[in-house]
């Protein structure tokens, strides 16, 4: 499906969307619901990977097929290992098959795993036949994907010694880390983040407990793009947020307050407000806790005609698609001059934007949704708009609700 977009009308926004879930507490919170059955999730995520995760969690098939849900292949690739007596084939995507977890399963085969590579060696898909672990400690990179590290802290409780990870050399997305340690607290599992050492005591039982996940940062980010590109006196009123919140997207609302962008935290929600126009003219800032709103923020700025500095990016290169590259490409087209490296992104100030420009989203659903504010700006048009289901399966409803018209062409 290939959407047009533009916008319907000229007033200011002023709308209210209800957004599911966090994706990455959701994940997390169904692994903790296997090995405590006490727990009951409310609001959990609509998106793609969740579903693929509940399924594959929920099937007595021996093959689970995860599409391109790169947190369930590596939450699911930990949990299954340390099922006794069960096997499991895990697969995923042509791009899943192409994203390494080397790093992961190497920690697991050190604590007692059995997995094997089913076709290439470090990639997916894999076969897992559960079994007892009788190690208590281990070592992994703290410079990779935080998503390993979590995936080792999730069945943490479930060993018999509990788990000790200890984190070499320097440790990046440190914010989904602790995501993932307050969780394990919420539930009542013991566990320290100290240094590079991560330790967490085994856990049996809880007591019952109702968990309601807040909603997903990561997709508020496309409402403060639209915002900080209309006019001055738009809002968007957003919920379920919290202003403690776990995810390191948060930072959000102190990012686009340089594009004059104001959040307000109510009880329940965040209200984003237009109060005046942005106040930079080179946005600088290290994204290593929070790489998925790199995109967003570098198609803001270009939308604002502001020069940016990104850095602390060297995980987009593995995610649905090379994310530094696609954007270069993509924002090329739209009259950029970008410069990428396998760690920064550098855009230049322009006043262009092409209009009527194709954006080839590369099976990613965030290239979809981080392009999709330019529409205020310009005739676009997303390619392969239906990738949004991903984490976000009523994102062009919402679009339209805030004023961005989509029209299928072929």
């Amino acid at each position: 499906m290939n959407l047009q977009l533009h916008k319907t009308k000229n007033q200011k926004i002023d709308s209210e969307i209800i957004i599911s879930g966090s994706k990455s507490e959701s994940n997390r919170l169904l692994i903790l619901q296997q090995l405590f059955s006490e727990i009951k999730i409310h609001n959990l995520s609509d998106s793609d990977d969740t579903h693929h995760l509940q399924e594959a969690l929920s099937s007595d098939s021996e093959i689970a097929d995860i599409g391109h849900a790169g947190t369930a292949m590596r939450f699911l690739t930990a949990f299954f290992a340390t099922q006794e007596g069960e096997t499991k084939v895990l697969q995923g995507s042509d791009r899943m098959h192409n994203r390494p977890i080397e790093i992961l399963v190497n920690a697991l085969r050190d604590l007692g795993a059995d997995i094997e590579y089913v076709e290439k060696e470090g990639y997916p898909p894999l076969k897992i036949k559960g079994k007892k672990f009788l190690k208590e400690k281990v070592a992994i990179n703290g410079n990779v994907s935080s998503q390993y590290i979590s995936a080792l802290m999730l069945i943490a409780p479930s060993l018999k010694n509990g788990l000790e990870i200890q984190l070499e050399g320097k440790v990046t997305s440190v914010p989904y880390i602790k995501m993932t340690l307050a969780l394990l607290h919420q539930v009542g599992v013991e566990a320290i983040f100290e240094g590079n050492s991560i330790k967490i005591q085994p856990k049996e039982n809880i007591s019952e407990q109702d968990i309601i996940v807040e909603s997903d940062w990561s997709s508020a980010s496309y409402f403060y793009s639209l915002i900080a590109l209309s006019k001055i006196g738009s809002s968007v009123k957003l919920s379920a947020y919290k202003k403690d919140s776990l995810q390191g997207d948060s930072c959000l609302a102190r990012i686009y307050q340089h594009f004059g962008v104001v959040t307000s935290f109510e009880e329940n929600s965040i209200i984003l407000i237009k109060e005046k126009e942005h106040s930079t003219e080179v946005l600088i800032e290290d994204l290593k806790n929070a790489p998925d709103i790199a995109q967003t923020i570098a198609v803001t700025c270009f939308g604002l005609g502001v020069a940016c500095d990104l850095s602390g990016l060297h995980t987009l290169k593995i995610k649905e698609t090379d994310r530094l590259e696609a954007l270069r490409e993509e924002l090329t087209k739209l009259g950029a001059e970008i410069n990428v490296t396998n760690e920064t992104l550098h855009l230049k100030k322009s006043e262009i934007i092409h209009e009527n420009v194709e954006i080839t989203t590369y099976n990613d659903h965030r290239m979809a949704m981080a392009f999709s504010p330019l529409a205020l700006k310009v005739l676009i048009v997303i390619l392969n708009a239906e990738v949004v289901t991903k984490s976000y399966r009523n994102f062009w409803n919402d679009m339209q609700q805030v004023g961005i018209e989509t029209r299928e062409i072929k």
